[in-house]
This record gives C-alpha cells, sequence and structure tokens, in this order.
C-alpha cells in the first residue's frame, strides 16, 4: 500500500525501544533488518530455497520446517503485501520462521508484480503457488489435508480473492476444500472507488471492477475465514475489514474479526515478529484459528 518515509538507517537499540522504530523499519523496503537484527523464532529451519513453481523468475517459493517436524504437520502458506508493486520473500524470512515455530510447514512465495502483470494475473500466480502445495508440500512433512492460507495487506487481498472466489483455484487445479482458512491481516477487501496510484495501476485496466472485490465474493461453504485490522491503521482502514467481516456473516461463512487497540498497518505485521508481539496477539490468533 501507499509508501512511508524510510530511516536510512537502523540501529539495533533503536528497533527495539518499541512501535515508532517498528513503524519505520517495516516502512523500508526491503524489511530485510527485522531478520538480520533481530532474533528469530528458535525451534525451526528453512528448509527450501527458491523453489520454481512457474516459469516465471517470480514464480518460486521458499519452505520453512519446524525442527523435528513429521509428516503430518499442518501447512501456512503466506502470501506478504507490498501494494502489488513491491514485494520479496526473503523479506519474510522472519514470519517463515514463525509460523513454523507453532507447528507449521510454512510456505512463502513471490508472485508477479505492477508494472510486469496487472490484475488478475498476481492472484493467478498464488493460486497457482498453492497448487504447487497440493502436489507437493508432503514431501517436506507437510499435511495436505490441513492447508492454510494467510497474509498482509495485499497479500491479505491475494489470499481472500484466491479462497473466496472459487474461479482461481479452478483454473491452477487446485481441488475444493483443500484450503481449511484464510487469515487476513488489514486487507484491502472494499477499496472501491480505485483512488491512489496503486490501485489504479493493478486494477485501471479491469473491465468489471466489482470483480476485483473481495467482500463481492463472501459465500456460505468459504473456508473459515479469521481477519484482523489496528484501529490505528490510516493506509487500510479498518472499514476493509468490517465490511468483509459483515458479508461473509450475512453469507452464512464462519468467520472471526478482531481489532487491535494502537496498532497501525506495519505494526500489525511485526507482531508476527519475535520481538513484537507484545504489540498484538496477530500470531497466536492465527494459529488458534487456523487449529494449529
Amino acid at each position: 500500500m501507499p509508501p512511508q518515509a524510510c530511516l536510512p538507517s537502523v540501529s539495533r537499540r533503536s528497533l527495539l525501544v518499541g512501535a515508532a522504530s517498528a513503524t519505520a523499519l517495516a516502512a523500508c523496503s526491503p524489511l530485510s533488518a527485522i531478520n538480520t537484527l533481530l532474533p528469530s523464532d528458535g525451534g525451526s529451519r528453512q528448509a527450501a530455497h527458491d523453489i520454481a513453481y512457474g516459469d516465471d523468475p517470480r514464480q518460486k517459493l521458499d519452505i520453512y520446517v519446524p525442527d523435528g517436524a513429521t509428516a503430518s504437520s499442518p501447512v501456512m502458506m503466506f502470501i506478504y503485501g507490498g501494494g502489488w508493486n513491491d514485494g520479496s520473500k526473503s523479506d519474510y524470512s522472519f514470519v517463515g520462521h514463525a509460523f513454523a515455530s507453532r507447528g507449521f510447514v510454512t510456505v512463502v512465495p513471490d508472485y508477479r508484480l505492477v508494472p510486469q502483470v496487472r490484475f488478475p494475473d498476481f492472484l493467478h500466480d498464488c493460486a497457482q503457488a498453492l497448487r504447487w502445495v497440493q502436489d507437493n508440500i508432503a514431501r517436506q512433512g507437510g499435511d495436505v489435508g490441513r492447508v492454510h492460507l494467510s497474509g498482509h495487506s495485499a497479500g491479505a487481498y491475494n489470499a481472500m480473492m484466491i479462497a473466496l472466489d472459487r474461479r482461481y483455484g479452478a483454473r491452477a487445479g487446485v481441488r475444493v476444500g483443500l484450503v481449511k482458512s484464510v487469515s487476513g491481516l488489514a486487507g484491502p477487501y472494499d477499496f472501491l472507488p480505485l483512488d491512489d496510484d496503486r490501485t489504479i495501476a493493478a486494477f485501471g485496466q479491469t473491465p468489471k471492477l466489482s470483480e476485483t472485490q473481495p467482500v463481492n465474493f463472501a459465500r456460505a461453504g468459504a473456508p473459515r475465514v479469521f481477519i484482523a485490522t489496528g484501529d490505528a491503521d490510516t493506509t487500510v482502514l479498518p472499514r476493509n475489514t468490517y465490511a468483509l467481516g459483515r458479508k461473509l456473516k450475512a453469507a452464512g461463512a464462519t468467520v472471526e474479526v478482531k481489532t487491535y487497540a494502537g496498532v497501525g498497518h506495519p505494526g500489525i505485521l511485526l507482531a508476527l515478529g519475535k520481538s513484537f508481539r507484545g504489540n498484538a496477539p496477530a500470531l497466536d490468533d492465527i494459529v488458534r484459528f487456523a487449529g494449529g
């Protein structure tokens, strides 16, 4: 989503002093400082790097596994954000380790970005990565009967769209019912009219803009949905989360909506990392909801 100011340098001490430093760090690209300077979760390891799920250089994924994982660990595919025009899976190893430390075989894919592609191609990539999970994750100790999706910001949008609009999974050959739950942190789910450069670049050429909005695909029989927002988020307004929650409840879907007090857009992501979990129980909530 819209870029924030980025500090030129951040010391280890300043990273640990509180939410202001967290906000500045999360806004910088890349997020590699999180992985380099902050303690990561133990009990996990990166098991694979740059596995291709398609032919494009951006269609690759990384895998994180719990130490001593058996052949029946639940699976979490996490999709990062970045306004559909920025991001790298390598910046999110702290998320991979976080979920793996809680017992999940965790998949973090890259996907093609604007301007290389526009809607719906980045969704097709995410669905194709999910197909790779379906066909291959058992070799990494994952239980294909317990697959879950999650994401932050634009990644939460991607996760929600491929979970709710069945056309993406069908085109990729993902079997119905593969995804058991989907969790979205600070996702844009109801953002018409298009009113900023990033959404115009990603979606402006779409003939039917209604088909870009997750709220329009709320349905009974959807995977279980957990969505959370911070009441201090001024980048993706909390009304997006509340609108989707209302639509899902009205449709008869299973949905849980949470609001974290005092948490902004970068903060809800950083709360997945070990050093910032005191800011919001996002990791605990997703793991609990997924049944891990």
